[in-house]
């Protein structure tokens, strides 16, 4: 590698690692501060937030990567052409496209970085996530059994305990339910124990009374029981839930068929789709990293800066990401259609190309270091 890509390669990693650690930590804020209210709220540990915290990072990184590749190119861009290095460089000749072979470089590196989240972390860590938040869900002890509170595990739905005994048995319990639209029930136990139910756990009320009020006829109806049966399990959704293609490991989506999918409640064209993105989101890092660093040879001679160049390479971008929305819709119907996935990263390649082409009709306009 000659001297002079050693030094591009070194300054845009500086500078990648500098924009990721930034983003990556207002985006890992901005989520974990959502997620302790709802974990802490819901009377779950410290502990339990900081592991859920940290099984988010992966889906976090993945989504910054990107951005910090670009903004790094676009950064390393602006300061060689700033310090007049851009100008040195190509009057010995460098040419715009031999300029971009560092440019490259460093997309593969972090191509090679999205290839291991797409492939290996995010799978882990999504189904370890979704497997925690059911169980986190089902243990409902920490949204009910606290004594001398008014909870609300869900909406319309009031829970008070007035003691809670070493053995685990609620003492003068209140439960009021006017999750139903018109109606509204009190339930008034002596005590009550939590149970495991085939659908979820149930609250066994015991030696109570339960008040019915109806706003249609205006009448309260009252009916004593020695023992009730509610089911709180309700209250939290039910106790299974499907599996996400996303939480698949790689091999499992490349040799799964159709009827395997089937009873994972996902499509066979989900699957290659899913497949064919986890491929095609490590170059489409690539694209992005050349985007941000060619379109500064577009606004190199003009005393106004290079803000619009950048700002055309955002809406760029923007544009992209829309087609590639787009084109998810229909492979995601059609299993022959999978190869979409990499319509974004064949668009930003014609992107690069078009920039390159333009830059070239600029320098053969104009002499190196000329005023515009």
């Amino acid at each position: 590698m000659r001297q002079i890509d050693r030094y591009l390669l070194t300054q845009l990693l500086t500078v990648f690692a500098f924009f990721s650690l930034v983003l990556v930590s207002v985006y890992w804020v901005n989520r974990a501060a959502r997620l302790f209210d709802t974990i802490v709220g819901d009377g779950q540990s410290f502990w339990v937030f900081l592991e859920l915290s940290a099984l988010t990072l992966p889906i976090v990184i993945r989504v910054v990567l990107p951005l910090s590749a670009f903004a790094a190119a676009v950064y390393v861009a602006i300061r060689l052409m700033r310090d007049n290095e851009m100008v040195v460089m190509q009057s010995t000749g460098l040419t715009p496209a031999r300029l971009l072979r560092p440019v490259a470089l460093f997309g593969l590196i972090v191509a090679l970085m999205m290839a291991a989240l797409m492939h290996v972390l995010m799978p882990l860590s999504r189904a370890q996530l979704a497997e925690r938040q059911v169980e986190i869900a089902e243990n409902i002890t920490a949204r009910l059994l606290r004594a001398g509170e008014f909870l609300e595990p869900a909406d319309g739905v009031v829970v008070y305990l007035r003691e809670i005994t070493p053995e685990g048995k609620m003492l003068d319990v209140l439960l009021s339910d006017a999750r139903q639209s018109g109606l509204r029930v009190e339930y008034n136990a002596a005590s009550a124990l939590l149970a495991p139910g085939p659908q979820g756990p149930v609250l066994v009320l015991l030696d109570g009374v339960a008040m019915v009020y109806s706003d249609e006829t205006g009448r309260l109806s009252t009916i004593a029981f020695d023992n009730l049966t509610y089911d709180v399990g309700a209250l939290i959704g039910p106790a299974g839930r499907g599996t996400d293609v996303r939480e698949l490991p790689t091999p499992v989506l490349t040799e799964a068929d159709a009827e395997v999918l089937a009873d994972l409640g996902i499509t066979l064209a989900e699957a290659r789709f899913e497949l064919m993105s986890r491929h095609a989101q490590p170059l489409l890092a690539v694209m992005t990293s050349l985007i941000g660093f060619a379109v500064i040879f577009l606004g190199q001679f003009s005393r106004l800066g290079a803000w619009r160049q950048v700002l055309g390479a955002i809406a760029v971008l923007a544009m992209i990401q829309l087609v590639g929305n787009a084109t998810a819709g229909a492979a995601l119907r059609d299993v022959a259609r999978a190869g979409l996935a990499f319509v974004p990263v064949g668009l930003g390649a014609l992107v690069v190309g078009a920039m390159l082409l333009v830059a070239s009709g600029v320098g053969r306009r104009r002499p190196v270091g000329g005023a515009p």
